[in-house]
């Protein structure tokens, strides 16, 4: 079990029987009040955050968060098929509430992570840089680069991106798959 004090950003706790993660932990001290401890809590499952106050009686069980190879498949029509990573017969579908944004960095036969608390999936883990080829991409115009210039192009997964004005249709290139973002061009 885990005090209110052990309280700290990135611990993973359950609480109202839900897996939540500490995003901040503050102690707040009144005059001739008990400490309370102040902390942003963001859901694992839904993803919405909310603010409690924790007094020294609480006491928290730490969230068992396991991670399994899984293979994905193909996406059809909004849904998105997996399957173990040695079993291929063993195919499930996953909301895109789950996954999200992630889909469009993730290519088939890919082997990414599923996060799982208990027995329910509550999300996917991928590397953090993918490498991706550039399918399509407007001509480079010359103009005001002096800050950099940038344009959007659409990736092999079908996901848009900006990159640097040099990246051209064939290209290789490596994305952040946390922030969406060009990293570089692959050699």
């Amino acid at each position: 079990m885990i005090s209110y004090n052990e309280l700290k950003s990135g611990k993973v706790i359950v609480f109202e029987d839900q897996p939540y993660t500490v995003v901040e932990a503050a102690f707040l001290r009144m005059q001739q009040r008990k400490p309370v401890m102040q902390a942003k809590l963001k859901n694992l499952i839904t993803g919405k955050t909310v603010e409690k106050n924790f007094q020294p009686s609480d006491k928290f069980e730490e969230a068992e968060i396991n991670t399994r190879p899984i293979k994905y498949l193909y996406s059809h029509k909004g849904e998105h098929w997996f399957c173990e990573e040695k079993d291929p017969s063993k195919r499930f579908q996953m909301e895109n509430s789950l996954i999200g944004d992630k889909i469009g960095f993730i290519k088939p036969n890919t082997i990414i992570e599923a996060v799982t608390f208990g027995e329910q999936t509550i999300g996917v883990k991928l590397p953090i840089k993918m490498e991706l080829e550039v399918k399509e991409a407007p001509p480079s115009t010359k103009g005001n680069t002096a800050q950099g210039g940038s344009k959007q192009v659409t990736l092999e997964t079908g996901a848009v991106i900006n990159t640097p004005m040099f990246v051209e249709v064939g290209d290789r290139v490596i994305i952040n798959t946390d922030t969406g973002e060009y990293v570089e061009r692959a050699k």
